[in-house]
């Protein structure tokens, strides 16, 4: 029982200097930027092992980014980021109830023998929270990641002004493969700096935002475009920090 008793409090101790340690790079962000992310450097990992070389990103200030853009994000994102603490519980029980729905529908499909669709995966997940998983998380879904994710949306929301959070975002958030942050999509997509996006080129941005390799992909996209003419009519609306 002692052994036992050793090796819990082992592992206590190493997630409290998890903890710790997460705390300290949230932090330090106040007034430093992160060079990258975990999500990043996972991507950087796989593409370099696939022989690209492709890779684009620069830190631009919060006041150098158009507000369009900002606000585009916001609208299309978290319409209540200037609002609330970090998580959106209410979105969260909606988007488990839609994926409860889609999962139970494939299942019938398949009993019946069915073609097989592909299960839509939507989340509820604030800026914050996917700022909060894409800087310190791994991509696994897990309860236990997805608790540490909610600990470090708190620990964000404490530490870091909405301003800072929706700075770090914009600079780091994935807009293509190796494009990552407002600026490096802005010239990739549209061939300008992120500080003059049009209120259109914007909300194609955001509208981007869930699955940006796709639509990367697909830029001619009917979707695309109807989506992003809703948030251009949804855009006023949205508060900046």
């Amino acid at each position: 029982m002692r052994i036992v008793g050793r090796w819990l409090l082992l592992v206590v101790l190493a997630l409290l200097a998890l903890e710790v340690f997460f705390i300290g790079r949230i932090a330090l962000m106040v007034v430093l930027a992160p060079q990258s992310t975990t999500f990043q450097r996972s991507e950087a990992w796989r593409l370099a092992n696939s022989g690209s070389l492709r890779w684009g990103q620069r830190w631009l200030p919060y006041d150098d980014i158009s507000d369009s853009l900002k606000r585009a994000v916001i609208a299309s994102e978290d319409d209540d980021f200037i609002n609330h603490d970090g998580v959106e519980w209410e979105a969260i029980e909606q988007a488990w109830a839609r994926n409860t729905k889609a999962e139970e529908t494939a299942a019938k499909r398949a009993e019946k023998n069915l073609p097989a669709r592909p299960v839509k995966i939507r989340g509820g997940s604030t800026i914050t929270q996917q700022l909060a998983k894409n800087l310190l998380l791994s991509g696994e879904r897990t309860l236990l990641r997805k608790g540490q994710e909610l600990v470090l949306t708190y620990t964000l929301e404490q530490l870091l002004s909405k301003q800072r959070i929706l700075e770090i975002y914009l600079n780091n958030v994935e807009w293509g493969e190796g494009v990552f942050g407002a600026e490096a999509a802005a010239q990739h997509y549209f061939k300008k700096s992120a500080s003059r996006l049009s209120a259109y080129e914007a909300a194609r941005l955001a509208v981007m935002l869930p699955r940006p390799r796709y639509f990367e992909k697909v830029p001619r996209s009917s979707y695309l475009d109807h989506r992003a003419r809703v948030i251009v009519g949804r855009m006023r609306a949205a508060e900046l920090p």
